[in-house]
């Protein structure tokens, strides 16, 4: 069992980034496949695929990389709100990432999103991941 499945979700990425992987699967769950939805319309990677042959299913992410250079386009995650130090901000209070190059992604009450977007709707919330 796994108190945490979303720091294993980013570790799981950040590993397969680091060993230069181009495809990683991970366990599924409504949350995950969110945060791989963000990640994909935001560029962060290639493409993804939902696979529920399994009861639990399965997420296949492919991972972006620089043709030339061969670096990610991920460069950092980093999971903020963790089980034992909930992080939470206002709308107001909503933080900037590499000074908005970056995303952070929000749950709140109106779903899964990133800072951005939360700014817009006028919405805070609990602040799950930094990607950059």
């Amino acid at each position: 069992m796994n108190t945490d499945p979303i720091a294993d979700y980013l570790t799981r990425v950040r590993n397969a980034i680091r060993a230069k992987h181009r495809v990683v699967e991970i366990p599924a769950s409504n949350i995950k496949k969110e945060i791989t939805k963000i990640l994909y319309e935001k560029g962060y990677i290639q493409n993804y695929k939902f696979d529920d042959s399994t009861p639990q299913g399965t997420i296949k992410i492919a991972l972006k990389y620089n043709p030339t250079t061969k670096q990610s386009a991920i460069v950092d995650l980093q999971r903020i709100s963790r089980p034992g130090l909930r992080q939470y901000r206002g709308a107001d209070n909503l933080p900037r990432i590499y000074n908005g190059l970056g995303v952070a992604i929000l749950s709140t009450s109106k779903g899964l999103m990133t800072d951005k977007e939360a700014k817009t709707l006028n919405v805070g919330g609990e602040v799950l991941c930094y990607v950059y």
